[in-house]
């Protein structure tokens, strides 16, 4: 396996890039922002954090407002919806009750694409 086709996910598995999913391309995520993109059927809110990108369920689990609507700051995602307060590194959400956890994604960059891949 040639180096630029590993990846080390935040749990130190090896991973290749047939394991990712080509998500947007990179320059669609400055610094400091989010988008919500569809792969594989599903809606992934990719996070740029100075330079750091982060994935997550796009879809709030409360109201099932786009997680891009609303606000970031940090690892921090605030929903416009009703004020949920989603971290993006553990996929959990602070509100008044409950919620269910948003799903986490592995993100990496190469080549000027972004590529995910559900943990």
């Amino acid at each position: 396996m040639r180096p630029e086709e590993r990846f080390l996910s935040a749990g130190r598995t090896k991973l290749t890039m047939a394991d990712f999913n080509k998500a947007v391309e990179a320059s669609r995520v400055p610094p400091d922002t989010m988008l919500t993109v569809e792969v594989a059927g599903e809606s992934v809110l990719i996070a740029n954090v100075d330079g750091r990108y982060y994935g997550m369920g796009a879809i709030c689990t409360h109201e099932e407002w786009d997680l891009s609507e609303g606000t970031l700051e940090d690892t921090a995602v605030t929903c416009a919806g009703h004020g949920t307060v989603w971290d993006l590194k553990t996929g959990k959400g602070v509100f008044d009750e409950p919620l269910p956890d948003e799903p986490l994604y592995d993100v990496k960059e190469e080549d000027g694409f972004i590529y995910v891949r559900k943990r």
